[in-house]
């Protein structure tokens, strides 16, 4: 049974891990925010679960703890970004925000980010941009490889993840937070964190063949492509694939997820983001604009559903309905992602802030073993 905890206390615990790493406490913070952003809206494949996978990545490549990012190169309306080795939430934040800056200033503003990491949900940092009245878009490269192009029998992806946000009614923008897969890797770890099954489509074992065990997808096997098949117009999100790349790495001069041996040999991770924000004021009134997103976001919910208990939604509205119940009455910690999270937290000297886990169920004591290769993506 979950366990629930305010976002306050989310916070402290995220941040006191990461400090216990040798993350200075401004840079836990922050990432923690990060993380307590996608939890608190429902997203928990890029929450406090990541932790988890970042102990795990942290013990078998360099991370820097105490990176700081730095602009290498910039123009009034774009900037180059080195994240210096350590995980992408601040780095990501720090790029965002200096691409808002730019596009308040000229019009538009383009970062690329390169030797950076995993930084949880893409869509907390283009809500950023929509929040400042300004469309925002970004994309990143991933680290783990687990998605064959089309037609093809090897992986040469990863979940290649992408957003899109614009303003609209107030508080409401649209926000489109998508992997070019058909789930992102971290809702299959979850599904081995709680040893749940998962729902057919998501992935497929190394054989190439379907599976309802998330175990098998994180040892060896493939998530789906966006499409599933070449007869479900898989190669649309090949394509999608393709372009994040460009983006994230072409742009920004980071190790190509198609370069397994990482021959640039960066010193961390050396995953690439790209941030753009741009003014939408440069075309008609801004004010304008927002009430024609508003209108056709509204249009769209009014359209008569199939099922009249599942009403038509528009990116964004899922995450905000969770975010409006949590906020009230907490976010759930299952028990075992808990149980995990307290031995991390005990290894490493962290302070718990969180409800201790049950050890009355022994099925919670059993060791979970993820894959020694996971995709933090």
């Amino acid at each position: 049974m979950a366990i629930n905890h305010d976002f306050e206390t989310h916070i402290r615990q995220a941040a006191a891990i990461l400090r216990s790493w040798g993350m200075t406490p401004a840079n836990a913070e922050q990432t923690a925010k990060v993380l307590g952003w996608a939890d608190l809206r429902g997203v928990e494949s890029h929450g406090i679960a990541m932790l988890v996978e970042y102990n795990e990545r942290r013990q078998t490549r360099p991370i820097n703890m105490q990176a700081v990012p730095k602009i290498v190169r910039q123009t009034p309306v774009s900037a180059l970004v080195d994240g210096d080795g350590g995980l992408g939430h601040v780095p990501a934040s720090f790029a965002m925000a200096l691409a808002v800056e730019k596009a308040k200033a000229s019009g538009v503003g383009m970062v690329s980010v390169r030797n950076s990491g995993h930084f949880g949900a893409l869509g907390c940092f283009t809500s950023m941009a929509a929040e400042a009245d300004l469309i925002g878009i970004a994309t990143t490269s991933v680290f783990g490889i687990r998605v064959p192009p089309t037609g093809g029998a090897a992986a040469r992806f990863g979940t290649d993840p992408w957003s899109f946000a614009a303003p609209g009614d107030e508080g409401k923008p649209f926000l489109l937070d998508m992997a070019t897969t058909t789930v992102a890797s971290g809702k299959v770890r979850n599904k081995v964190v709680e040893r749940q099954q998962m729902p057919p489509g998501w992935g497929f074992d190394k054989a190439g063949k379907p599976t309802l065990d998330p175990s098998e997808v994180m040892q060896g096997g493939f998530l789906s492509p966006l499409g599933g098949t070449p007869e479900g117009a898989s190669h649309k999100g090949y394509g999608l694939a393709v372009m994040v790349n460009i983006l994230s790495s072409c742009l920004s001069g980071s190790t190509l997820i198609t370069d397994p041996m990482h021959s640039k040999q960066p010193k961390g991770l050396d995953v690439g983001h790209f941030f753009m924000a741009f003014d939408p004021g440069q075309f008609r009134d801004v004010a304008d604009f927002r009430a024609d997103v508003k209108q056709l976001c509204d249009d769209l919910r009014a359209t008569p559903p199939v099922d009249l208990a599942k009403p038509v939604l528009v990116a964004g509205d899922p995450e905000r309905a969770v975010m409006a119940e949590r906020e009230k009455t907490g976010i759930p910690i299952g028990p075992g992602l808990l149980r995990r999270l307290h031995e991390i937290a005990r290894e490493n000297g962290a302070e718990w802030f969180f409800q201790h886990p049950s050890t009355n169920n022994t099925e919670q004591l059993r060791p979970i073993y993820l894959s020694v290769n996971p995709s933090i993506s």
